[in-house]
């Protein structure tokens, strides 16, 4: 690498972190570290944590940096790059972010959610480059969604389109933290697999011996990390809590593809993963909720970016490169 080398940095806000790295046109990360996030200070010791970490990485990188892409905790407007009221990070309310970060390094600065950085980047370097119509979901703690049409993401009229995580699919269901009822993250993300798995260990505790030996005996303590390892052992009860799982989220994505009609569907997150076995099932089951007589021939496809999609997301944000 020489020093004429050109790339973005692309900068992972969360509640007790902030990650950076740098990365090249082909969305290459070439170097990457962390610091801890002052999320429950004041407004300028926040900012002094995340522009303590982009100077480390500054420091140690070659690369001539051209931009800075934030993933930063919402809501916040896309558009001016202002943080509004993060309830993962109190320090900042109607926070000018991308002005402070913009005015301190003298080049350009783009603001955005997670999800929304992450399906750019699969976009633009991961597995949905060379589609038109994206949809990306993660699925992890929570489910964050976005939306990419022919390389733009698509932000509504406010910036807040693409929250297809509080889509409900049952209106009778359990309250989600939004507030609504029966949306799919409530019912899908990683915590309800936890709860459904310890409610039929509840229900049948002699089905129940892989996932209570995995907790230690305590069934209150079951959680879908463990659900994901009796699974992989071959357990018939926590296939089920998956199938069940896969279930809902076939009946979601139907009514995304209802919507939106997309060319891919990608797919990211811890939780993701543990269901990737099950990706060719939510194909087939497709179309008996979509109207849509090609909802199967849509590819449903993992993320290239793991653990590393807000940083990826991030760069994507400023990409040299877009295309």
């Amino acid at each position: 690498m020489t020093a004429a080398a050109k790339g973005v940095l692309g900068v992972d806000i969360g509640g007790t972190k902030v990650a950076v790295g740098v990365v090249d046109r082909e969305g290459n990360i070439l170097a990457q570290g962390r610091k801890p996030m002052v999320a429950n200070g004041s407004p300028e010791a926040g900012l002094d944590a995340v522009t303590g970490a982009i100077d480390s990485m500054l420091s140690s990188s070659p690369v001539q940096v051209e931009g800075i892409g934030i993933c930063a905790p919402g809501p916040l407007d896309p558009k001016s790059g202002i943080v509004l009221n993060p309830p993962n990070v109190p320090c900042w309310r109607n926070f000018p972010l991308a002005e402070k970060i913009s005015a301190k390094y003298s080049v350009p600065v783009k603001v955005d959610n997670d999800a929304n950085a992450a399906a750019l980047a699969e976009r633009l370097w991961g597995a949905a480059r060379g589609y038109r119509f994206v949809f990306y979901a993660t699925i992890g703690t929570g489910i964050g969604t976005g939306i990419v049409f022919d390389g733009t993401i698509y932000h509504g009229n406010t910036g807040s389109a693409g929250e297809g995580g509080h889509v409900s699919i049952d209106y009778r269901g359990p309250v989600c933290g939004c507030g609504k009822k029966g949306c799919i993250e409530i019912l899908a993300a990683g915590p309800a697999i936890g709860v459904r798995a310890r409610d039929k260990v509840a229900a049948e505790p002699s089905r129940g011996k892989m996932l209570l030996d995995l907790a230690k005996r305590d069934a209150v303590s079951i959680t879908s990390h463990h659900v994901s390892e009796a699974f992989e052992s071959g357990d018939p009860l926590a296939t089920e809590v998956l199938e069940d799982t896969v279930h809902l989220l076939t009946i979601w994505l139907g009514n995304i593809v209802d919507l939106l009609d997309p060319d891919v569907i990608v797919i990211g997150g811890g939780v993701a993963a543990m269901l990737r076995t099950f990706f060719d099932e939510i194909k087939r089951g497709m179309p008996e909720w979509c109207v849509n007589p090609r909802a199967s021939e849509i590819p449903l496809l993992m993320a290239h970016y793991g653990a590393d999609a807000g940083i990826a997301g991030g760069a994507a944000l400023c990409s040299l490169n877009p295309r």
